[in-house]
């Protein structure tokens, strides 16, 4: 087993005790549409997704990694409302969508391709839904000397990407502090709450 699976998996066994995102809590209470479906992008253990069913939303959740898609697929099998694939941000197919989260996921979208995978995740969101989801900073510590390459974004570039939306909140972190698997490093990301107008 290569290091980089088993940090994920390490990761996935902390995660399974998380709770949801209050963020998403949020992110529903201002959806306008009235279409029942998420897409939850980079869904790790599905913590997000089981908040998500139990509103009565048809969820669709997709990860690259097979630990973190065999882990939802247990978690939601018996579920009708969940849908789980295992797929990279680029090449998923994302339904139209009331809501799409992508918690701490879109730092590890391939760089070259983030424009048309923007695309495809902005056009996949009805007017009136909301998209929720962080962005990397330029000063994140994972920018250079990640395992593999991340996507990082200005504030400026962030807040391009939402042209046409209403932003309802925007939260910049820039701090050093551990991560969920006891690690140091400098985390600068853009979280962002906004609702899709034209």
């Amino acid at each position: 087993m290569d290091e980089n699976t088993e940090i994920w998996r390490q990761y996935y066994e902390k995660a399974l005790s998380r709770p949801h995102s209050k963020r998403t809590e949020f992110a529903v209470r201002l959806i306008e549409s009235s279409l029942k479906v998420a897409t939850d992008c980079g869904c790790g253990t599905g913590h997000d997704i089981d908040y998500l069913e139990q509103q009565g939303f048809q969820v669709h959740g997709f990860d690259i990694n097979p630990d973190s898609v065999a882990i939802c697929r247990d978690r939601f099998g018996a579920k009708s409302l969940v849908d789980i694939s295992e797929s990279s941000f680029e090449s998923f197919n994302y339904p139209k969508s009331g809501v799409v989260v992508a918690n701490s996921s879109l730092f590890f979208a391939d760089p070259n391709l983030f424009a048309s995978t923007w695309r495809n995740i902005r056009s996949s969101i009805e007017i009136g839904g909301v998209f929720d989801g962080d962005f990397m900073g330029l000063k994140d510590s994972w920018v250079n000397n990640y395992r593999s390459p991340t996507t990082s974004l200005s504030e400026s570039e962030v807040k391009a990407l939402f042209s046409g939306f209403e932003i309802v909140r925007f939260f910049e972190r820039d701090e050093t502090a551990k991560t969920s698997l006891g690690r140091m490093k400098h985390w600068h990301t853009y979280s962002v709450v906004a609702v899709k107008r034209t």
